[in-house]
């Protein structure tokens, strides 16, 4: 298949309307500030149009283009991008282009065929089906043998999606010719653990090594038993702290969800120090910013505990994301899940680029710092890195 025959056979089909959702990545230039783009389709007054949500390193933009103007919008992407996943209502295909526009075609017409609804507040198409039994949910009682997801655990299963479309968005970042190395610290009841497992092992047949790590030895011990119980052989959990955890010298993805203050910190610090490729944190409670704030310059908003508190938690978080940029990671702050569930719904996410940052970025973080008056524990911990 020549490149131009590529671009034909994927427009016809989206001209066709049988678009579910799609991701192009791989930018050809690193000088690209878009780093993913993804599609999807939806009516505007009756009108159907293609959304373009382009992943910039920090942000998000969103584009709704007419279909007859989309063809030339494809040519312009494939132009700036050598790999899509792409989703039709009966055939998933994924490109990859070489560097000469060579194309690796490959498609896969296995699944039943879908359908999507185009309205704004369509229904959620999860990727996990919400009709569909999963062993593990079923274990970890989110749904009933038959695969029903259970009322009281709805917001789990959301949150169980929402977390795996994070796992999916990474897997560009994945080796593909080894056993990849994830580590869970502070795994806890491991909902999103076994997920991860599943989703990367099962879904996508990937060669993987999970270890979730707990201090609960009760939690650990059942999250161990109903491992056995599904067969998952490379999923482990242990009893231990992430500040004493020494058994690796390399990892791949680490995976850190509510942990307290600090301890998120001492995991990114180790994230980093590993060369992990892919960094997925929810960080909980942070005090250790609060504590030091001396601003006089912001006494009128800080004098007030509650919202001291809550610009120090935004400020921890920021400059988390901050300092993982300054150290060669392309980082974002996303929401995690809604803020009506839990108001702890940031996710820091980071991709290992390497990409060294710019003087003005480094005087902006400098002068950041320099108006709390604070230093930051994961600064301290990455001294040497930054």
């Amino acid at each position: 298949m020549t490149f131009e025959e590529m671009k034909a056979q994927l427009m016809e089909l989206i001209l066709q309307q049988q678009l579910i959702t799609a991701t192009i990545s791989q930018p050809r230039m690193k000088s690209n500030e878009v780093k993913r783009i993804k599609l999807k389709p939806l009516l505007l007054k009756d009108v159907y149009h293609i959304q373009i949500e382009y992943q910039f390193e920090r942000i998000l933009k969103h584009e709704n283009i007419l279909l007859e103007d989309f063809p030339a919008r494809l040519e312009a992407i494939f132009n700036d991008y050598r790999q899509a996943h792409i989703d039709f209502m009966d055939e998933k295909v994924h490109v990859q282009l070489s560097k000469k526009n060579k194309v690796l075609w490959k498609s896969d017409k296995s699944s039943a065929p879908k359908q999507v609804n185009l309205g704004h507040n369509r229904k959620k198409n999860y990727l996990l089906a919400e009709d569909k039994p999963y062993p593990f949910l079923i274990r970890l009682g989110v749904q009933t043998e038959e695969g029903k997801v259970k009322k009281q655990k709805y917001d789990k299963f959301k949150q169980i999606n929402r977390f795996i479309e994070f796992i999916d968005d990474a897997l560009t970042y994945l080796p593909k010719d080894r056993q990849v190395r994830i580590l869970d610290f502070g795994s806890g009841k491991s909902y999103l653990t076994f997920a991860l497992y599943h989703y990367l092992k099962v879904e996508k047949g990937l060669d993987i090594r999970v270890t979730g790590l707990d201090l609960k030895k009760e939690v650990i011990e059942e999250c161990s038993r109903i491992a056995q119980d599904l067969g998952y052989e490379q999923l482990e959990f242990l009893v231990g702290d992430i500040n004493d955890y020494n058994d690796e010298s390399a990892v791949d993805m680490v995976v850190t969800l509510h942990a307290c203050d600090v301890a998120t910190d001492m995991a990114l610090a180790r994230a980093v120090k590993w060369g992990a490729s892919v960094i997925l944190s929810v960080p909980c409670c942070q005090h250790e910013l609060n504590r030091q704030l001396n601003t006089p310059a912001l006494d009128i908003m800080l004098q007030h505990g509650l919202v001291r508190e809550r610009f120090a938690a935004l400020a921890t978080d920021a400059i988390r994301a901050e300092i993982l940029s300054l150290v060669g990671y392309e980082a974002q702050l996303l929401e995690f899940i809604d803020m009506e569930n839990t108001p702890k719904n940031i996710l820091i996410r980071a991709y290992r680029t390497g990409k060294k940052p710019s003087v003005e970025q480094r005087a902006n973080y400098d002068a950041f710092l320099k108006l709390l008056n604070a230093t930051p524990f994961l600064a301290n911990e990455l001294q040497e890195y930054l």
